[in-house]
């Protein structure tokens, strides 16, 4: 039985975003590392002298990043009132952390990251993230560390769809759908493109939301929440739907 983190060798500081990037790109299931203001390094101090310095060795075992959320609407989908400004929110966008280092590391290490933005991002009050039901992922990290669940897909304005060109093409995500061809719309990707493609309906992502602001703030936050909290997912199920669009189909059902 694997034996939980030893809390105390465990503690995270700000990393050069280059080597962050590098850690995500060849260790995360995204292969990419998005959205970056605050990269922060997760470092475990081993029980080996340093050979210079009268202290032990530390060791870069993972990364932990926050950045602005993607969606210029979040906070609006967040709150009734405009309470808030961009600055004062952030996304975890991205967390990445080595095997056999203790159970409930990643927990931990999220607990860790709210005490460095208290000190070092005071200005940033709320904080937002997402799990994936594509990846088997149901928020379970942010479970664990008291995140207030908003449902899956409520907040979301329209649906999105990942693409192939051709049937063994590798899907293309919805953001670079709309970046190559200027929008996301079934029907009008059908005239942008012109020959027959895969359409395949992305998973709403599960929404956790965080506040970090004194305890008057966090209260005045909760009673202007937009959407309710509601019971954390267990075991949640995403089924895959995939259509073959040919060229004068121009109909899609959400």
């Amino acid at each position: 039985m694997e034996l939980y983190v030893n809390t105390s060798k465990v503690f995270v500081r700000p990393i050069y975003k280059p080597l962050a990037r590098d850690i995500i790109e060849k260790n995360h299931y995204s292969g990419r590392l998005s959205s970056c203001r605050h990269p922060l390094g997760i470092f475990y101090k081993t029980d080996n002298q340093h050979e210079f310095f009268d202290e032990t060795e530390e060791k870069l075992i993972g990364v932990i990043a926050y950045g602005f959320p993607v969606g210029r609407r979040v906070l609006g989908s967040i709150f009734s009132e405009d309470i808030l400004e961009t600055k004062n929110i952030l996304e975890l966008t991205r967390l990445f952390v080595h095997d056999g280092y203790g159970k409930n590391i990643e927990s931990h290490v999220i607990s860790l990251s709210f005490k460095w933005l208290k000190i070092y991002a005071p200005n940033v009050k709320v904080l937002v993230s997402y799990a994936d039901p594509e990846q088997q992922h149901d928020g379970a990290i942010y479970q664990a560390t008291n995140w207030i669940y908003q449902g899956c897909g409520d907040f979301q304005l329209a649906p999105t769809y990942s693409l192939k060109l051709k049937e063994d093409d590798e899907w293309m995500h919805s953001r670079s759908v709309y970046s190559k061809f200027g929008s996301a719309d079934p029907k009008k990707l059908v005239k942008a493109i012109g020959h027959t493609f895969w359409l395949k309906k992305e998973a709403s992502k599960h929404r956790y939301i965080y506040f970090l602001g004194s305890k008057s703030e966090k209260k005045k936050f909760r009673k202007l929440m937009k959407h309710p909290e509601m019971k954390y997912p267990k075991n949640y199920k995403h089924k895959i739907e995939i259509k073959k669009i040919e060229v004068d189909d121009i109909k899609w059902e959400n």
